[in-house]
């Protein structure tokens, strides 16, 4: 079992920035890649960014240059900074766990509003 926990959502202007954080735990040893997905209302839920257990990364084409995906294994915790926010970004993120068996872990959410 993995445990995801998020924190960092908020309320920001357009052009500022946020940082969401995503703490696992429990039997983190089995994560293969982590990331972090939003769904805003009426929309599907899509892939934002990942990262897996080398290092390597993953970005979806609206959110690259602007955002960060990287990872603390010390803190067993991945992040996800958000720069250059615009009000087309707002969502609910979550954060994803996969591990190497597939199976699949998700966080409770949190959510990002970018105001115009």
């Amino acid at each position: 079992q993995v445990q995801l926990v998020e924190s960092g959502g908020g309320l920001v202007q357009a052009g500022g920035s946020l940082r969401l954080s995503c703490a696992a735990s429990g039997s983190i040893f089995s994560i293969s890649v982590m990331g972090w997905f939003r769904q805003a209302p009426g929309k599907q839920r899509e892939l934002v960014a990942s990262i897996t257990s080398g290092g390597s990364t993953n970005y979806a084409g609206s959110v690259k240059g602007r955002f960060t995906i990287s990872r603390d294994n010390a803190k067993n915790t991945v992040y996800l900074q958000m720069n250059s926010l615009k009000p087309e970004d707002t969502a609910v993120y979550s954060c994803n766990a996969n591990t190497y068996n597939i199976i699949s872990y998700w966080g409770q959410g949190t959510q990002v509003t970018v105001s115009s």
